[in-house]
């Protein structure tokens, strides 16, 4: 092999290794939420802030990680993002209250927000072959939608053997690996000339971080609060001020002409769903296999195998489908799978086996893995070079959103669902109206495994109370995703793909760079 394919291997695979990385920590967590939630003596709402805190950080800073790459170097802002991210990790890991480890998954989400948006655009930089390219964004998406698949399984066995602060630990050699091989391997890309956004940087992570808050707190507080109002108002304001400023600005930090492209807003819509549906949902799902099910943290991470070996066969498949066809068939395909995943997990109760709902695991996996590789391609093959940073931070910023919205819209149903239901059976099993709003309160707040400590008949009503909250929740996350599945089969109906050749890429000498 040449020296500089091996480069381009080297390149990809610590991309590669650092995305896998960041999507693992995305979902491993999820199982490490019970023990969490034990150990630092927090109910769902504290948890919830576990998984938020990092969302809201990495949500309303990710425009701002693509417009800093963009302007100070990519490569360079990637590996400050790295570093913080590894640095974060283990800090949550050191965590002995909920109120440090939140602080320190901050700190992850700042770390991410600066990496994310750089480890695409660095990627279109390396392979400038257009077949090239899309075969190392398969590559790459295959990667990430293994970290998302893999952190069920690996998380599960390392928070029953190793405590809840393992799921953190492993995230540190991977880093400090990532460094060493993104010092050595990823080129220094320049830079453009271009001021900072300052107004729109502010406004930005100030009306998303306002939004994120608003969608966490609203279930908890409820949606009348004062400060949830508050808080909704003020997203609203900078949010809009935002727009405003974009539009207005000669240099703005998101180009608001990208969303007139209706192939770019279709797949950026499915990125937003496809984790509005499935990441909602899973955040509930640990606590349904572990606290009705009685599941091990193994168990229900070994369970999640069938859809991690789907994953790896459908992301390679769709970026092939995507390079030939576009990505219309592939997104749409995985997004209408998905729906009938989650609408299929909703026809089982606590006491389902596992072989009568296998299909829907491997069902729930191969629509996922058809989503993630063409929504990438779709948006790096469609903008110029100079706006690969804005256009990858756009779409990570709307999955990152859509799951956050997910966790709020889903949760707030089960929530909603499981106090409507509970009411009139503990009422026949004569509890006190104000004994039944605190049991109510209870579950919704700390988990149906919480439940346990309850008289046996007791706990039953709330075992069976908190499935059907979360088969209304699932069958809401399909209908979601039904819809958004015609929505991006209209936007993405057939057109040339893609639309023009982009710019070539500046070389370092031919564009100003900044130190």
């Amino acid at each position: 092999m040449d020296p500089a394919a091996r480069r381009k291997k080297l390149a990809l695979g610590t991309l590669c290794i650092t995305m896998f990385m960041s999507m693992l920590d995305n979902v491993i967590v999820n199982n490490a939420l019970p023990r969490i939630g034990e150990q630092l003596h927090t109910g769902v709402s504290g948890l919830q802030w576990v998984v938020e805190g990092y969302s809201l950080i990495y949500a309303g800073l990710l425009l701002t990680g693509g417009s800093l790459g963009d302007r100070y170097g990519r490569t360079r802002v990637f590996k400050i993002g790295l570093a913080l991210f590894t640095l974060g990790s283990a800090a949550a890991a050191l965590s002995n209250s909920i109120g440090l480890l939140v602080a320190a998954r901050m700190l992850q989400g700042v770390g991410a927000a600066l990496l994310a948006p750089g480890s695409l655009s660095i990627l279109r930089h390396v392979f400038t072959d257009d077949t090239e390219r899309a075969k190392a964004i398969g590559t790459w998406s295959a990667f990430s939608s293994l970290g998302l698949a893999v952190g069920p399984v690996l998380g599960g066995p390392m928070v029953q053997h190793l405590g809840w602060a393992s799921v953190f630990w492993i995230n540190v050699p991977i880093g400090v690996l990532g460094l060493v091989m993104a010092s050595r391997v990823l080129p220094e890309l320049a830079t453009w000339a271009k001021r900072l956004d300052l107004p729109g940087q502010a406004l930005s992570a100030v009306g998303l971080g306002a939004l994120v808050y608003t969608l966490v707190e609203g279930p908890a507080r409820g949606w009348t609060d004062g400060v949830v109002l508050g808080c909704a108002a003020g997203a609203v304001v900078a949010l809009t001020a935002f727009v405003v400023v974009e539009l207005r600005t000669t240099d703005p930090m998101l180009d608001l002409h990208f969303f007139k492209d209706r192939v770019l807003t279709g797949a950026v819509v499915s990125g937003f769903m496809i984790s509005f549906g499935v990441f909602g949902t899973s955040f509930f799902l640990p606590l349904l296999m572990q606290g009705i099910m009685g599941w091990t943290p193994s168990s229900a991470g070994l369970a999640g195998l069938p859809m991690t070996a789907m994953l790896i066969v459908a992301a390679p498949l769709s970026g092939r489908m995507t390079a030939r066809k576009g990505p219309r068939i592939p997104i749409v395909v995985g997004l209408a799978l998905c729906a009938v995943a989650l609408g299929g997990l909703s026809l089982y109760d606590g006491h389902a086996h596992y072989v009568a709902y296998l299909w829907v695991l491997f069902v729930l996996g191969f629509g996922m893995g058809m989503t993630f590789t063409p929504v990438s391609i779709a948006v790096m093959m469609r903008v110029p070079p100079t706006k690969a940073g804005m256009a990858s931070a756009t779409v990570n910023t709307l999955r990152e959103l859509g799951g956050v919205v997910g966790v709020a819209v889903l949760g707030a149903i089960l929530t909603s669902r499981l106090s409507a239901v509970l009411a009139a059976p503990l009422g026949r099993l004569g509890v006190p109206s104000g004994a039944r709003h605190d049991i109510a309160n209870a579950v919704t707040n700390s988990g149906a495994g919480q439940a346990s400590a309850l008289p046996p008949a007791i706990h039953t009503v709330v075992d069976n109370g908190f499935v059907e909250a979360l088969h209304l929740s699932l069958r809401c996350g399909a209908a979601g995703l039904a819809v958004a599945t015609l929505v991006v089969a209209y936007l993405l109906r057939p057109a040339p793909f893609p639309a023009a050749p982009p710019a070539a890429e500046p070389t370092q000498q031919d564009a100003p760079a900044h130190t």
